[in-house]
């Protein structure tokens, strides 16, 4: 067959036809006998002109160029566009250019190397992976090492009996296939067994959906409660951008409760209950309220008596509960300890008809633990046996290892209080992803008991700084420091069209290499100012301390008002 390309000329068009060498001059006259050829000039293996009523006709019907839909930003999902960009990405941008430019050219800044303290992403902090997580996974994924004489000198015998145990829930002892949408049915069994030991109360295998992190069935949730924007989810501020952002993408409305500082970040019941009720005189169906404990980007822990007034207000108001408690597992102080709100609902007397609750978890967090605190001069500061600066900040040792295994995308949420028709359109959403990957449904079932590790030396030399207090940090993996920046400082933000919390971030990165978030990316009361910096290892304590004491006096002296 020869080749047709169709040109359209105004009310004619054009065909350009290619045949091939060995066309017969009788294969032509067929084309033109079928009346597809009004005229044909021909020069075996060039290309020939002709015009045809037939084809202009077709070509007539062609749209003009100017009603084809061209992709652009302004043609695509309005939602996609009012997502909010990251305002720290700009920093990070920065910094990984800055990196760029420390590997060619080692000397061009007052620094070595660029620390990223603003990720909770702790391994690519420096961070050890658990050794136990990664010879279960390993032998999982390689089978046949169990069967090596070798192997038991290599890996741990707790290991290697954990892995036979694994492998035998999947079909074919093969981890490499898909599973069901909810997960392998036995590290289901597996997790709801470690959730019912947690709480001292009975969890059913059926209600844990295993996911790729927390983020995914954050998202599912969302895709299933909310319907339009007279919709709405209560959210804390300041609060991580997944939950504001996903609600933008599916066009809800955000109805905001500010967390108090002064009360270590603790909720309002008033506030929250003012909110709502606002939120409700404007016609919007608020759906649920958004619980994240341990705090991101705060890193406080929520006592008891907060958490059952949560749970009373959302049974009383009829909102789903949405617990984050991806941290649950770092809790640094004795004071306080982490409790579900499965658990503080279950210990109310309240049964499976009696609130709706979505917990979260996923194998992102660290794990920490503090050796004995003693008390410092400063307020939430912990005394150190490690000097920085003719002061002492305490320094934590690690155990058997510890895990922030972000990219393995491991993850669960635990779905109680939904009747079975509202349970099976969360089964219909999460059967659309096929499965969750099996990698991290087994670091899922390990994490239950991990070892611990920590640190609170932060804390200690965040309050020393001038116009800087620092909570203590409880739990999470992140400290939250408000900062009183110079009346010059915010003068200078605003010349330069950034927030004052982006400028110091800027700052900061520019001269020490340091990075971490500024506030304003969370959300904050209006005229303060923080940033988040993710706890860092042990190993990265006193070079961090250092850098940033230095960084700080020096900001503060030249703005000063």
């Amino acid at each position: 067959m020869p080749s047709v390309v169709l040109v359209r000329c105004g009310s004619r068009c054009r065909l350009f036809v290619r045949f091939s060498p060995t066309t017969t001059l009788t294969e032509l006259t067929h084309w033109q006998q079928h009346g597809l050829l009004a005229l044909v000039l021909f020069s075996l293996g060039h290309l020939f002109l002709f015009h045809s009523s037939a084809a202009a006709a077709a070509a007539a019907k062609m749209p003009p160029s100017s009603a084809r839909a061209e992709l652009t930003v302004d043609s695509l999902n309005p939602k996609v566009l009012a997502v909010a960009d990251h305002l720290g990405d700009g920093i990070a941008r920065r910094a990984q250019r800055m990196q760029e430019e420390l590997a060619t050219n080692p000397g061009l800044h007052p620094f070595d190397e660029i620390i990223y303290c603003n990720l909770s992403n702790p391994q690519s902090m420096g961070q050890r992976p658990n050794k136990f997580f990664r010879e279960v996974l390993a032998l999982c994924d390689h089978p046949y090492l169990l069967d090596q004489s070798v192997t038991s000198s290599i890996f741990s015998s707790d290991a290697i009996a954990r892995a036979r145990e694994i492998l035998d829930l999947f079909p074919g002892r093969a981890t490499g296939g898909y599973s069901h949408c909810q997960g392998t049915e036995g590290l289901q069994v597996a997790i709801a067994a470690g959730i019912a030991s947690r709480d001292g109360f009975p969890c059913n295998a059926e209600d844990i959906f295993m996911t790729d992190g927390a983020s995914p069935p954050v998202h599912m949730m969302m895709h299933v409660l909310i319907r339009d924007e007279k919709d709405g989810i209560l959210c804390p501020i300041p609060s991580h951008s997944l939950y504001t952002n996903s609600m933008v993408l599916r066009g809800a409305t955000l109805v905001p409760y500010y967390l108090d500082e002064s009360r270590g970040w603790e909720l309002s019941m008033s506030d929250l209950k003012e909110q709502l009720n606002g939120a409700r005189s404007k016609g919007i169906v608020v759906r649920g309220l958004v619980v994240i404990n341990p705090g991101n980007p705060t890193g406080h822990v929520l006592v008891e008596e907060s958490q059952r007034q949560i749970v009373e207000f959302c049974r009383n108001e009829d909102l789903v509960l949405l617990a984050d408690e991806v941290y649950q597992e770092n809790i640094y102080t004795d004071e306080k300890k982490f409790n579900s709100f499965k658990k503080i609902a279950r210990s109310m007397g309240y049964g499976e008809g009696d609130i709706a609750l979505v917990s979260f978890h996923s194998v992102s967090n660290v794990k920490a633990c503090l050796e004995e605190e003693e008390e410092c001069s400063s307020k939430n500061c912990i005394r150190s046996r490690t000097t920085l600066q003719n002061r002492t900040l305490k320094v934590s040792s690690l155990l058997s290892g510890y895990y922030g295994e972000c990219g393995r995308r491991g993850g669960y949420m635990e779905v109680t209080g939904f009747n079975s028709e509202v349970k099976k359109q969360v089964y219909k959403v999460a059967s659309l992803s096929s499965c969750s990957n099996t990698t991290g449904q087994i670091l899922m079932s390990l994490v239950m008991n991990p070892p611990k590790v920590g640190d609170d030396a932060m804390v200690c030399m965040f309050n020393r700084l001038e116009g800087v207090t620092c909570s203590k940090a409880e739990g999470a993996m992140f400290v939250f420091p408000s900062v009183r920046l110079p009346k010059k400082a915010i003068t200078a933000a605003e010349e330069r069209n950034m927030e004052p919390d982006v400028l110091y971030a800027l700052r900061l990165l520019e001269n020490t290499g340091i990075v971490v978030v500024p506030g304003s990316v969370f959300g904050q009361v209006p005229g303060t100012w923080h940033f988040r910096c993710t706890i860092p290892p042990r190993e990265k304590t006193s070079l961090i301390a250092s850098h940033f004491m230095a960084f700080h006096s020096a900001f503060m002296e030249e703005f000063r008002d």
